[in-house]
């Protein structure tokens, strides 16, 4: 196993994260989220965190266990409707939130990974996503500017790894994860299957550059939203 193979979780997190630090999260709702990792940042105790995430999990699980612990300041997400917690943490004044349209948290993320400080987008234009940032025309149509993210530390989850840290991720699994490895000073990665060898080259989504600590993913996916047919009578 590679020199950035942890077996212990928490105690690879601990080492590295502390109070204040701005931590990108990789998911949409519960789906490929790194459980293992989220947990490891609650056990962690860490406080006044600002969260990037597309959301922040629902009640009590994913990062709805960082807001239960009130580890969190200062959240930038795209949509938070599923988590009670969170409407009234920020209806109290208890949390800062920053919402970003999903396309631009995207690519702010990516900006943040490819080393681009801002980039200029017509998204939000004549909305309060626009308030106090600057505006200039092209080709006559106004566009804000918006900055890239770059993470003190990233968690994210992959479908396999191998011991370099390359990654790849299992269908729609994939959603923010390639874009929140990119983002983060320190990326820590789960995966579900750590193979031997190298993974194929044409195969990787993520390049192991991006990854400093691999770790092994557990069992746990929740299911968001469970939907399902009425018995039909024989």
């Amino acid at each position: 196993m590679s020199t950035k193979y942890r077996q212990d979780a928490a105690q690879a997190l601990a080492a590295v994260v502390k109070d204040g630090m701005i931590i990108a999260v990789g998911g949409f709702g519960l789906s490929g989220i790194p459980n293992r990792l989220i947990t490891a940042l609650r056990d962690s105790g860490a406080k006044n965190l600002t969260i990037v995430s597309n959301n922040m999990g629902v009640d009590g699980k994913g990062l709805g266990v960082l807001l239960e612990n009130k580890q969190v300041a200062k959240v930038l997400a795209s949509y938070v409707g599923e988590n009670k917690l969170f409407a009234q943490q920020f209806l109290n004044g208890d949390l800062e939130v920053e919402f970003v349209p999903q396309g631009t948290l995207a690519e702010r993320l990516r900006a943040g990974g490819v080393g681009v400080p801002a980039f200029y987008t017509p998204t939000g234009v004549g909305t309060p996503i626009a308030e106090g940032k600057e505006v200039m025309e092209f080709d006559g149509k106004p566009a804000i500017l918006e900055r890239g993210i770059v993470a003190d530390i990233a968690l994210v989850r992959a479908h396999q790894a191998d011991s370099e840290g390359n990654l790849r991720y299992r269908m729609t699994s994939k959603n923010f994860n390639p874009l929140v490895a990119m983002s983060g000073k320190h990326t820590f990665a789960e995966a579900e299957e750590i193979v031997d060898g190298y993974l194929d080259p044409s195969l990787v989504e993520t390049p192991g550059i991006f990854v400093n600590t691999l770790v092994d993913t557990d069992d746990v996916k929740d299911i968001e939203q469970r939907t399902v047919r009425p018995k039909q009578e024989a």
